[in-house]
C-alpha cells in the first residue's frame, strides 16, 4: 500500500487524544486507590500539573549521549506501539500506520522501551540503578511471556499476523469477539495485562520505598517529564491492543473511550485489594499460573 502523507496529521490528532485520556485515567486510577484507603487523592489535574512543570526544567548534569537516550527510546515504544495498530477499526482517518505493521512490529514496541531505559539508566554509573533496571527487566520479561503465547494462539486461530484482520474477524457481535471464541488466550493475555500495567500486586519496581534504586530517581527535568508522558500513554496505547486482539476493536471514539476504561479498571481493581509482590514472587506467579494457560491455548487451536 503506498504511503500517504495525510496519515500524519490524523496519527498526531490520536496521540494527542491518547496522551490526554491517559493523563486523566492515571489519575483518576490514582484518586481510586486513594480513596480505597480513605484519602483524597490528587486533583484529577495533577498530571498536567507535574509534566509542565518538568517540561520547563532543564539540567546540566552530563551522563553520556545514552543515558539521555533512554527517555527517548522510552517514549519511543509507547507512540510506536499506538501508531502501528488501529485506533478506530473502519476509519481511513484514525487506522493510523496499522497498514505497514503487524502483530509482530507490536510486540517488538512492547518492549523496546524497557529495553531502552535499561541501557540509558545504566549508563549514569550509580549501581542502585543497574540493579533497579535488572529488577524490572526480569518482571517485564515474566510478564510478557504469556502475552507471547496469546499472541501465537490468536494468530493461529484467524490465520494473520494484521491486527486489522484480526479486528475484522471478530465482527458480527459480541460472541464473535475473542474472548468468546479463545477464553484461554485471553485469561493468559489478562494476566500478563495486571504485570505489564506496574499496578499491585506487581509494583514494587515502582514502589515508593522502591524509587531510590530506580530510573525515577535518575532521571530529572525535561527528561523525567517525557517518562511521565510516556507512563499516560503506554498503559491507552497496550490496552488499545488488547482492545483489537480479544475485545472486537473500537468503531467510534465513545466505544474506544468506553472499553479502555473497562479494560483499565481491571488492573485498577485487582491494584487495590492485592498487596505487592516480591519480584521472585511475581515472576513465579507468571511462571506458574500465566504461561501453562497460554501455552494450552496455543495447544488448542
Amino acid at each position: 500500500m503506498e504511503f500517504e502523507w495525510m496519515r500524519i496529521p490524523w496519527a498526531l490528532l490520536t496521540l494527542f487524544i491518547v496522551i490526554n485520556y491517559g493523563l486523566l485515567m492515571t489519575a483518576l486510577v490514582q484518586k481510586i486507590g486513594a480513596r480505597v484507603g480513605r484519602r483524597h487523592g490528587i486533583p484529577i489535574w495533577q498530571n498536567y500539573i507535574d509534566m509542565i512543570k518538568n517540561y520547563a526544567l532543564r539540567t546540566s548534569i552530563t551522563h553520556g549521549v545514552m543515558f539521555y537516550l533512554g527517555p527517548v527510546f522510552r517514549l519511543s515504544g509507547g507512540v510506536g506501539l499506538l501508531l502501528f495498530v488501529p485506533s478506530i477499526y473502519g476509519s481511513e482517518m484514525f487506522a493510523n500506520f496499522s497498514f505497514a505493521g503487524d502483530l509482530i512490529l507490536a510486540l517488538y514496541f512492547v518492549f523496546f522501551g524497557t529495553l531502552g531505559m535499561a541501557l540509558g539508566a545504566a549508563e549514569s554509573g550509580h549501581p542502585y540503578s543497574a540493579i533497579g533496571i535488572t529488577r524490572g527487566l526480569s518482571q517485564m520479561t515474566a510478564a510478557e511471556l504469556p502475552f507471547a503465547l496469546a499472541v501465537f494462539a490468536v494468530a493461529l486461530q484467524y490465520q494473520t499476523l494484521s491486527v486489522t484482520e484480526i479486528v475484522a474477524a471478530q465482527q458480527g457481535g459480541v460472541l464473535h469477539w475473542t474472548l468468546f471464541t479463545n477464553p484461554l488466550a485471553v485469561a493468559a493475555a489478562m494476566m500478563s495485562f495486571l504485570g505489564s500495567m506496574m499496578r499491585p500486586p506487581f509494583d514494587v519496581v515502582l514502589a515508593p520505598q522502591e524509587i531510590p534504586i530506580g530510573p525515577p530517581t535518575e532521571y530529572h527535568s525535561s527528561f523525567l517529564a517525557m517518562m511521565q508522558t510516556n507512563r499516560a500513554l503506554f498503559p491507552v496505547a497496550k490496552i488499545v491492543v488488547y482492545m483489537n486482539l480479544f475485545f472486537g476493536g473500537a468503531g467510534s471514539w465513545p466505544e474506544f473511550f468506553l472499553k479502555v476504561f473497562l479494560i483499565y479498571m481491571v488492573s485498577a481493581f485487582v491494584g487495590v485489594v492485592f498487596p505487592r509482590f516480591r519480584v521472585e514472587q511475581s515472576i513465579r506467579w507468571f511462571l506458574i499460573w500465566a504461561v501453562p494457560l497460554g501455552i494450552l491455548a496455543v495447544v488448542l487451536v
